[in-house]
């Protein structure tokens, strides 16, 4: 049932009532953006940097920013990302707010959810981390009262058409950069074969349609063969487990088929566990997942315990990392060292408060990276403004973007692409 209007702005007074005392609901404010050192083992960057300065609040004229999440329970990491940016610049500064979990039967409740955010007068920016079912519209009547508030995009669920046309900016992962430089890094790494696992739902999608073109392009370009499995779709009949048996007893297989020096890719998060977890037994290269983060997959593979741990981005890779190399995977497992959902929370909201200050520019893809390793010290960052693979036609507000990759070892080290300049051309492949 959808909830009513009066519902709605007292669940909003009930937030923003606990933001002002420093605690909203299930919120874990963390102390320090965490820094592990520029382009070394993450094994051997030990200290946390205990002594480190407060953050000073902003100079200047006050602002009020508003990032809107999925719960805890269903976003932990989008959620941590928008807690850390509260607990850098302060309550006064930054509201946070959850849409529901089933958003998409409680749509009107996730519009009326960001549009409320608005009602707050010097509000002059609303962030909304996953932008999911609704982001559009809502964008659509807080541009409507209040023009003069920014309003963000991160990672879109809704056409890029459709949401280009009320959000003033859009940022998702880079999947055509990255089909290319995920080879890429394979190739360097020495493998001689890509296998891409995936389902027809998947592949129907856009992103993934056009990220898989880019991928069998790039080993063509790099002399690899590119090799397609299809696994199942875990929102089938066989639901998530019958999805990951599947993948784990499939592993042995891929290997002698395949060979050792094997790289693979899987779409889906399901997926990602029982593979990292078959690789690292029988051999094979997992560059890095979907969406990556060194909490996709790893800790449930290698049986790690990080209960405490979840924004302390750090420790984690640390933890991870030992126990790639004491399985056997010293320099075939990757990952960002950032989760992806906690970047985007925090870096769209630094962002925004750059461009607030007069410090940035909107659409400029240096300042957003530059925003983004405020949260995520010693990785880099780059991106590109869309491209309309039909026209070839590329997009002012919308930015695709993605972080370095980490390659685990004992000294692990990041692989540079950042720095790598994507062909023109698989821009515009299909």
């Amino acid at each position: 049932m959808k909830k009513t209007v009066m519902s709605i702005m007292a669940v909003l007074m009930i937030v923003l009532l606990l933001a002002a005392c420093g605690k909203a609901p299930d919120q874990v404010i963390t102390d320090n953006p965490v820094n592990p050192e520029d382009n070394t083992s993450v094994s051997e960057s030990s200290d946390l940097q205990d002594d480190k300065e407060p953050d000073e609040e902003p100079e200047g004229d006050s602002f009020h920013i508003g990032i809107v999440t999925g719960s805890f329970s269903q976003s932990e990491d989008d959620r941590r990302g928008a807690e850390a940016f509260q607990d850098k610049y302060g309550a006064d500064n930054v509201t946070l707010a959850i849409y529901p979990d089933n958003f998409i039967e409680d749509l009107e409740t996730t519009v009326n959810i960001i549009v409320g955010l608005a009602d707050d007068p010097d509000m002059k920016a609303i962030i909304v981390n996953q932008a999911v079912d609704g982001t559009t519209e809502a964008f659509r009547r807080i541009h409507e009262k209040r023009p003069d508030i920014l309003c963000f995009a991160g990672e879109a669920y809704e056409d890029f058409e459709d949401i280009g046309e009320t959000a003033d900016l859009v940022v998702n992962y880079d999947f055509i950069s990255r089909g290319y430089l995920i080879v890429h890094t394979a190739h360097e790494l020495g493998c001689d074969t890509f296998v891409h696992i995936s389902f027809p739902r998947h592949l129907s999608y856009e992103s993934v349609s056009r990220q898989v073109a880019v991928m069998k392009a790039a080993c063509s370009e790099f002399g690899m063969e590119f090799v397609m499995e299809e696994a199942p779709d875990p929102v089938t009949e066989v639901g998530v487990p019958g999805a990951q048996a599947y993948i784990s007893e499939h592993v042995p297989g891929w290997i002698d088929k395949y060979g050792q020096n094997s790289a693979y890719f899987c779409t889906n998060d399901a997926h990602t566990e029982p593979l990292i977890k078959g690789l690292m037994e029988y051999g094979g290269y997992f560059i890095e997942a979907d969406l990556p983060s060194p909490l996709m997959g790893y800790p449930g593979a290698l049986d790690l315990d990080l209960t405490g741990s979840s924004e302390d981005f750090e420790n984690i890779m640390r933890t991870v990392e030992t126990a790639v190399v004491a399985a056997g995977g010293e320099g075939r497992f990757g990952t960002w060292s950032y989760s992806y959902g906690y970047s985007v929370s925090a870096g769209l909201a630094e962002h925004a408060r750059n461009v607030i200050m007069g410090e940035s520019d909107i659409h400029s893809v240096d300042d957003l990276a530059k925003a983004y390793g405020v949260f995520s010290s010693g990785a880099q960052w780059n991106g590109s403004n869309y491209t309309d693979a039909e026209n070839g036609d590329r997009s002012d507000n919308i930015i695709l973007i993605y972080q370095d990759t980490y390659i685990f070892g004992d000294p692990g080290h990041y692989m540079g692409v950042t720095d790598i300049a994507v062909p023109e051309e698989y821009f515009t492949i299909r």
